[in-house]
């Protein structure tokens, strides 16, 4: 009697003790988690690697005196040609900026030869690092240069576009978390048909995010890790879509123990007996193949990895926690109309996988055979997308800075419109100029402040900025000029662009192995993990494809972001592999029973299909969520990974692996014990080989 009572009051007290718990978390949290905004820097340094000659530059400018400059060009502009009034309209208001505003040198014009165009490069210590004071000035030169009677005025240079580029990611917060949410809202009540089921877990993913916030912020602080708009946009969407799949899995079995257990609290123990190894273990692998990024020299990559991990294992944390408490404080009827009554079984209804796993079973080397062809033949889209992401294309709406910008290459084909700055040790800066003024494709070169042993240089360079010939030039200045470090806009992105390539050599077998080990652990087996680790590839290869068929001619994207390679892999090997995890830990339980292992296969996609569909699809949904957004680098991101995921989620997982695990048959878990025959076992004998694991989960 005493022991039924204890038990008693432990159902009623263990998820009021966690939902305390939470409340606690979230008042500690709750300070950090509103200063995250502040902490999020998106300076291009932010950006660029850490040992690139171009944030050398960076890094010595905010030495000097007033610190980094902020470069501006203003554009007049008119069809016809410029007029006379035209030109004192431009002087007048170029003399105002300088009166209200400290230059490092007097602006010049520079007239286009075809007389339509004249441009005035400003430069200003002024704001130094301070981006709240850049975007002051920007913001100001805007208000000064205006143009009246057909006369255009732009304003552009590396400092308004990072102005514009600092505002779009400033405005992404709100639209983005909405944005999520409602469509995460939207998928769970076409998925549960219950109007308050859907609640609980975009409540709690909600308080995840707010959690993931406050321990990002701290990580910001106490290790100074980088945050950036598209970090702090990546760990958004991990936490609602990885939290809502978690959530998926969950409900799904703890619907399917209430079935069978009477108590709300112990059919949620067993619940997370049967799924939570399985959700951890998926969790797991996230973070791992996210950790990788660390390893990354790009600022902005190496910033995303503990983000990213962070997120996902705030997702966790309370998926495997708080919304359990909840479910079991709610009881049976927040499943309503649809409740699970004790000692009844679910409707037997025609399974869409059991369908899609018959016609897998019958031919599986046809199957498989058939998916890798058409996977191939999509991976040779890849082959069609655009070359790297000029600074002008970084929008998916033309701001003013890209206005001018484009204004500019028109009007000025025959020579640079962004400086190129080079930083050299004072005690050589004469012979340094001269050097420079020598190098192939350099229009122009003069000095500027000299502070701390270095002498700023700036250069205009005869191409276009972004072009070959420009390209050129800067590596020849950068092979000729000894100690010295070259920078500016242009330098910046090539610098993007190479870097992007060492890290892709180097992280892609980091989080190959990482996840292969995890798997090896998971699974007792090396051919099951390879198998999984070949579907993924081969679905990141074909998510590429599916871009380069897309990218320029449906969306006009005329450039690919550089880090878009290594980030989809990473995303996708990672999520990927959680499917993988949920299916193959299915099917290694029937194995155990002593199911065959075709029948083994089959049954493991009949009974994970329809969860593992709907996880697929809200992870993808989440995804999507990007391509709305007005950055072209997070849009070409958010539609390749939701891509990959569909793929994954209904071709990849439904056919490939399903078949290829049939075709192996036992082979599929070598060298583990399950590779072997199973021996015939007396009446009283059980097939202990290894111990039965709980059930990942059903449909």
């Amino acid at each position: 009697m005493r022991a039924e009572q204890t038990t008693a009051r432990r159902r009623r007290a263990v998820p009021w003790m966690f939902l305390g718990l939470w409340i606690a978390v979230m008042a500690l949290a709750g300070p950090f988690a509103s200063k995250l905004s502040d902490a999020q820097q998106d300076r291009v340094v932010d950006y660029l690697p850490a040992s690139a000659g171009s944030t050398e530059v960076a890094k010595i400018q905010d030495q000097l005196p007033g610190g980094e400059a902020t470069e501006l060009v203003l554009v007049y502009h008119r069809d016809g040609g410029l007029t006379a009034a035209d030109r004192e309209a431009a002087a007048t208001q170029v003399a105002e900026i300088g009166q209200a505003h400290e230059l490092t040198s007097a602006p010049r014009a520079v007239p286009s030869k075809d007389g339509t165009t004249l441009m005035y490069p400003v430069a200003s210590t002024e704001p130094g690092q301070d981006e709240k004071l850049r975007d002051a000035l920007v913001d100001d030169v805007r208000e000064v240069a205006h143009g009246e009677g057909g006369l255009s005025v732009d304003v552009g240079g590396s400092g308004a576009l990072d102005t514009d580029a600092a505002k779009v990611y400033d405005s992404l917060g709100g639209p983005l978390l909405y944005t999520t949410a409602g469509v995460v809202a939207l998928l769970l009540i076409l998925i549960y048909r219950s109007p308050f089921l859907w609640l609980v877990p975009l409540i709690v993913a909600g308080i995840a995010e707010y959690l993931a916030m406050g321990v990002a912020y701290g990580l910001h602080k106490g290790f100074d890790m980088s945050v950036t708009g598209q970090s702090s946009s990546m760990m958004t969407i991990l936490v609602f879509g990885a939290g809502t799949d978690y959530a998926l899995l969950i409900v799904a079995r703890y619907r399917e123990e209430l079935r069978r257990i009477e108590r709300p609290y112990d059919a949620m123990i067993a619940a997370l007996k049967g799924c939570g190894p399985a959700v951890i273990a998926s969790s797991g692998t996230v973070a791992a193949a996210l950790l990788c990024l660390l390893a990354a020299d790009l600022n902005s990559s190496s910033g995303m990895g503990p983000l990213g991990t962070v997120g996902v294992l705030c997702a966790l944390f309370a998926m495997m926690t708080l919304l359990p408490a909840i479910l079991v404080l709610l009881g049976r009827r927040v499943f309503w109309p649809l409740v699970p009554a004790f000692g009844s079984e679910p409707k037997q209804r025609r399974s869409l996988f059991t369908a899609m796993g018959s016609s897998a079973g019958r031919r599986p080397l046809t199957v498989l055979a058939g998916g890798a062809v058409l996977l191939g033949a999509l991976a040779l889209g890849a082959l069609n997308l655009p070359g790297p992401l000029k600074q002008e294309d970084f929008f998916t709406k033309t701001p003013d800075s890209v206005t001018a910008m484009e204004t500019l290459a028109e009007a000025y084909p025959e020579r640079g419109t962004q400086p190129i700055t080079v930083m050299t040790p004072a005690n050589r800066a004469t012979a340094a100029l001269a050097d420079i003024k020598g190098t192939k494709g350099v229009d122009s070169a003069e000095k500027g402040r000299t502070a701390k042993g270095w002498t700023e240089i700036s250069v205009i360079a005869t191409s276009a900025p972004e072009s070959a010939g420009e390209t050129a030039m800067i590596k020849e200045l950068r092979s000729g000029l000894d100690g010295s470090y070259v920078g500016g806009s242009s330098a910046q992105q090539l610098d993007l662009k190479d870097t992007n390539e060492r890290d892709r050599m180097i992280i892609v077998p980091l989080v190959l192995v990482a996840v292969l080990l995890i798997l090896v652990v998971l699974l007792r087996s090396l051919v099951a993990p390879l198998l999984l680790l070949a579907a993924v590839v081969a679905v990141w290869g074909a998510s590429l494809g599916i871009a380069g068929l897309v990218f320029e001619p449906l969306f006009g994207f005329e450039g690919m972001d550089p880090g878009l390679g290594l980030l989809s892999f990473v995303f996708l090997v990672a999520l990927g592999v959680d499917y993988g995890i949920f299916l193959m830990h299915r099917m290694r339980e029937e194995s155990l029973a002593g199911a065959e292992p075709g029948d083994a296969a089959l049954t493991a996609l009949r009974t994970t299909g329809g969860v593992i569909a709907s996880a697929g699809l809200v992870l993808a949904a989440t995804f999507a969520v990007l391509t709305n957004m007005p950055l072209v680098a997070l849009v070409e991101l958010g539609f390749v990974i939701a891509i990959g995921v569909l793929l994954d989620t209904f071709l990849v997982r439904t056919y490939l692996v399903t078949s290829a695990s049939v075709a192996l048959g036992r082979k599929v878990w070598w060298p583990g014990s399950l590779s072997r025959p199973v021996q015939a076992a007396g009446p009283d004998t059980g097939p202990a080989t290894e111990s039965e694991p709980q059930r990942v989960s059903t449909s």
